[in-house]
This record gives C-alpha cells, sequence and structure tokens, in this order.
C-alpha cells in the first residue's frame, strides 16, 4: 500500500487483486522450495509435485501480466520481482530438462531467461543498498550461461560472462562480502570450460564457427536390409564425473557435458528462440521420448552412486538397456590378495569421500588385503547385469573393468579407454579426456591428436562427410562379422550405441597408426573383446584414416603401412 492511503481507501476489487497476488506468491515459493526434497531418482514420484508448481506459476505470472498496474501503485510491484518470478520459471523449465532429457524443456527455459536480460528485470537492483538482491542477478547469469552453453549459444555466453564479469566487479567494490573469491571462481570455471574445445573451427572471416555435437538426423548410418540385430533401446544413463582438476562449471565437468551430448538428439527448434515467451506450456512433447533419461552425477559417493544405479534398474522398461559412463580418477590396488584374480582385486575408480561417514575411517593404515572402500569396483556392477547393461569407463584405471564376468547371460558390454597417454596429449587432460571427445565428436578429438588449433569451415564440412562414409563401412563390418561377439550386435539396434561403438572403434584404429601411441595400454579396449582383423585393424578403416589424414595434411604423422606399426 503506498503514501498516507489506508487500507479502506483502496477499492476492494484491488484490494483482493493485491490478496491474490499475495497468495499465489506465497503458494509459489513454497512449492518451489519443497522440490528441493523431493527424491533426486526415480521417474514417478517427482511428476504430480512439479505438475502442481507449473500451474502456480502458470498463474502468478497470467496474474501479474492482467494486473500490473494495480499491483504497481497498490502493492509496489518492483521489477526484479518480476524477474525473479521469471528466473524461477527459468529453474523449472531446467530441472525438468534435468529430469525428463527433453531438450526441448532446455530452450522453455532460454526463453525466460532470454526475456528477463531483453526486459532489464534486473537493470534497478544495483541501485538498492541490499547485497542479497544483487546476488540474485549474479545466481540468474550463473544458470543462463549454463543453458546456453548446453543450447551451444557460444557468442552469447561470451556476451554474458563479460556482463557478469562486470557486474562482480561492481557487487564486490560496493559490498565488503565473504563470497568475493566464490564469485571470482565462478568466472575463472566458465572461461576455462568456454576455451575448452581443442580445436575451433574458423568461417571464411576467421570468425569461430559453432559446430553441433548431439545426434541430428542420418548421423547414424542406417541399419542395412537384412542385417539382424538386437531391438534393444537406450532408456537411462548415468552420466558420472569425478576427476580432479577437470574443467568444470556448476556440477558439469567437460567429460560430463560431452557425453550428454552424445546421447541427446539435436532439438528441432534449437536454431530459433521460442516465440512463447510469458508463456507457460511446455513445447510440443514428442509422440515417444527422443533422448534417453539421464541422471548426471557430479563428484558421487559410492551410496549416491549405488542407489542412483538401484533406482535406474528398478524402473528400466522391458528391453531396454541401462548406460553408465564413468569419467573418474583411477584407484589402484593397494596390496595383493590371496583372492588374485577376482572383481575386486584390480581397483576400479574413485567415488567421493566427503559425504560418507564410515565406521573406522579415521585409522589411516588398512590391512593390505582389504579393498579400497571409496571406489566403484567391476564387481560392484555385477548385480546390475541381470539386465543388458553398457559400460563407458574414461579412466586410468579402466583396465580394471576387463575383469568383468558375464553371470547372468544377459548384453553386457564396457568400452575402455587408454590407460596412458603420450606425454602431449596428457598435457591436455585438465581439458577433458582425449577418449571421451572421440565418443563425442570424432573430427575434433582425431584434429586435436594431430596438433591443429583450428580448421577452416570448407575443410570441416568435407571431412565430416567423408566421416559419415567412414562410419557406413565400420557399422557394416560390425554387423557382417562372424567372429563379433554377439553382445555388440544386440546393442546395434540402438542409434546412440550404434554411434558410440562406431566411434569408438574410429577412435581405436586411429591412434594405432598415430606414431605417438606407441604403446598397448594407450589403445582403447573393449570387453568382450572385438576382432581385431575385423575392426580396429582392419585395412580398409586404416586406408580411410590415412586418407583423413591427408585430407588434413598431417598424414606425416601416422604409418602409412600399417605393416611399420608392429
Amino acid at each position: 500500500m503506498t503514501g498516507a492511503e489506508t487500507e479502506d481507501d483502496i477499492p476492494l476489487g484491488e484490494r483482493k487483486t493485491v490478496t491474490d497476488f499475495c497468495y499465489l506468491l506465497d503458494k509459489s515459493k513454497q512449492l518451489f522450495n519443497g522440490l528441493r526434497d523431493l527424491p533426486q531418482y526415480g521417474h514417478k514420484q517427482w511428476q504430480s509435485y512439479f505438475g502442481r508448481t507449473f500451474d502456480v506459476y502458470t498463474k502468478l505470472w497470467k496474474f501479474q501480466q492482467q494486473h500490473r498496474q494495480v499491483l504497481d501503485s497498490r502493492y509496489g510491484l518492483k521489477r526484479w520481482q518480476i524477474g525473479e518470478v521469471a528466473s524461477k520459471i527459468g529453474q523449472l523449465y531446467y530441472h525438468y530438462y534435468l529430469r525428463t532429457s527433453e531438450t526441448s524443456y532446455l530452450n522453455e527455459a532460454f526463453s525466460f531467461y532470454s526475456a528477463i536480460r531483453q526486459r532489464s528485470y534486473y537493470f534497478q537492483v544495483n541501485k538498492e543498498d541490499r547485497p542479497e538482491l544483487v546476488v540474485k542477478k549474479l545466481r540468474y547469469y550463473a544458470r543462463y550461461i549454463v543453458v546456453c552453453l548446453l543450447l551451444n549459444k557460444m557468442d552469447l555466453v561470451k556476451v554474458l560472462v563479460k556482463e557478469l564479469s562486470e557486474e562482480i566487479e561492481d557487487y564486490t567494490q560496493r559490498f565488503n562480502t565473504e563470497d568475493q573469491l566464490e564469485w571470482s571462481l565462478v568466472l575463472q570455471e566458465v572461461a576455462a570450460f568456454v576455451e575448452a574445445d581443442p580445436v575451433v573451427v574458423l568461417n571464411d572471416n576467421s570468425s569461430v564457427f559453432v559446430t553441433c555435437n548431439r545426434l541430428q538426423d542420418g548421423g547414424v548410418p542406417p541399419l542395412e536390409q537384412g542385417m539382424v540385430v538386437g531391438q534393444l533401446v537406450l532408456a537411462d544413463a548415468l552420466i558420472i564425473g569425478n576427476c580432479t582438476n577437470q574443467v568444470k562449471f556448476s556440477e558439469l565437468t567437460i567429460d560430463m557435458f560431452r557425453m550428454l551430448q552424445a546421447l541427446e538428439r539435436e532439438p528441432v527448434n534449437l536454431a530459433t528462440q521460442t516465440s512463447k515467451q510469458g508463456t507457460l506450456e511446455p513445447a510440443e512433447k514428442p509422440s515417444k521420448r527422443e533422448n534417453p533419461h539421464k541422471y548426471l552425477l557430479y563428484k558421487p559417493t559410492f551410496s549416491q552412486l549405488f542407489t542412483f544405479l538401484s533406482a535406474s534398474f528398478k524402473e528400466l522398461p522391458a528391453n531396454s538397456v541401462l548406460l553408465v559412463y564413468l569419467s573418474a580418477t583411477g584407484v589402484f590396488p593397494s596390496g595383493h590378495s590371496e583372492y588374485e584374480g577376482g572383481a575386486y582385486d584390480f581397483g576400479g575408480v574413485l567415488t567421493n569421500t566427503n559425504r560418507d561417514v564410515v565406521n573406522g575411517e579415521a585409522v589411516q593404515k588398512r590391512n593390505q588385503a582389504q579393498k579400497e572402500m571409496h571406489c566403484l569396483h567391476p564387481g560392484d556392477l555385477f548385480p546390475f547385469t541381470r539386465k543388458p547393461l553398457f559400460v563407458i569407463v574414461d579412466s586410468s584405471n579402466s583396465a580394471a573393468y576387463k575383469n568383468f564376468t558375464n553371470m547372468f547371460g544377459q548384453p553386457l558390454v564396457c568400452l575402455l579407454s587408454p590407460t596412458v597417454y603420450p606425454k602431449t596429449v596428457q598435457d591436455q587432460c585438465q581439458q577433458g579426456s582425449l577418449f571421451t571427445l572421440f565418443l563425442y565428436c570424432p573430427l575434433l578429438a582425431f584434429s586435436s591428436v594431430c596438433g591443429l588449433s583450428s580448421v577452416r569451415k570448407a575443410l570441416w564440412e568435407k571431412a565430416q562427410e567423408f566421416l559419415g562414409k567412414v562410419y557406413r563401412d565400420i557399422g557394416q563390418m560390425i554387423a557382417r562379422s562372424r567372429t563379433i561377439d554377439q553382445a555388440f550386435l544386440q546393442f546395434f539396434g540402438d542409434e546412440f550405441l550404434r554411434l558410440l561403438l562406431i566411434r569408438f572403434v574410429f577412435c581405436s584404429a586411429a591412434l594405432r597408426l598415430h606414431k605417438l601411441f606407441r604403446e598397448c595400454r594407450s589403445f582403447p579396449e573393449s570387453y568382450p573383446e572385438l576382432p581385431k582383423q575385423d575392426t580396429v585393424e582392419s585395412g580398409v578403416i586404416q586406408k580411410h584414416v590415412l586418407e583423413l589424414a591427408a585430407m588434413l595434411d598431417v598424414q606425416s604423422l601416422f604409418w602409412d603401412d600399417s605393416l611399420q606399426a608392429y
């Protein structure tokens, strides 16, 4: 209520408008805060709650639009408060994307975040002497940047980072707060994240051309007529990141960021901003799920990892596959065990210790025969092999997962990264693993391992077109091989898994021919093993690798007679 007006001076209708607005505002905050208490796993429990929250925010947003004049004069509604509602709606859509893996919701989040900036909802915040309001604005920028990164809007990301930098500088000069270092770190993280790609594609005018690396129509070699493959569908994926010192932003390492895109289709309307700003109806839902459902786990403890694995396993539909992607620091066995040779004798990958309280953890010296506790051992995955399981391990101890046993006869494949890299490659590991880079964008990885820092757009497109033919040849070799393990073919019917397998074979063939990669440990491996002559050491594929190298003018880095390599 403004000025010297008493409540009695305000017409009844306007008073009711303010009361209704206050009710909707309180209800929306209450529901939004309740989202934190929902279980993060499981597909069913959260949906009705999210639906109720969306409904209230829809009403609140429309209500403030319809009654803006009354709310301005009688309630004193400020623009930053409208911005705060829009920001919450953006967060809702982003979290809906995380829960469903439907990229259309990312576009919805983008449209609300974009409207906040275009309409300068937070502009007046800097004039108020309230640091907590400025923090709301800074958090909005950080969230907007995450959405833009996921939508590959890299030009906009650079503009937003510059604006955020100026906002942080203004904030730290005006308020002597304890979170200054925190915000400086946010800036450093996002700057490193934006620069993480080792190779840039340049337009004719030398500006950067942004490449899209989600699955596109026609991007997967089709199955040949009469090709007998399994009908399994990738339904669920756990993407786990626990690498020390790897570039990250928010709770996404660069490896996680790349792998999640490798498991998504390019949204049809990605390039165009959705036109429905100010409405809350999600974009057209696809008739069937376009992308596998994903859990993104940044530095999980063993308990968290096991809980999410169990939830995914429990809810996996019939004829479906669970994919587990592990990008994590290797844990090696500390001593020899009398049971040497078991699934707990070779170590595994690191899980986080921060939030796990274990009895007796203070006792530093462990019995040599005891196993590392904060580690996902191959044996820990055995119970989940009762259903089709596809595992990717990117780690310095990926070789531990060669010691798998398929106890239940269900389809099971493990793709394992090299465990040793040449020094020049090792020096770049902070910017993401070469192995994951091959699974995400083989041409980017190939160019990087050849020491290229930029490629012209016309050459890039020519090389991508050539790689499409290479993929078709690899796909045919896998499907026609008489000695290949059936597990590979059972996964081959799913487009995402087919492309991952094809890229894996290309990666293995390319590194085998590269002169810097001389150790067996520098080549990817798999469980079960692939028949080398039909795949990674096939003369046809080797010829393709050399042709690609010639196209990029780096053929001197490869053995041009494959016999020299051995």
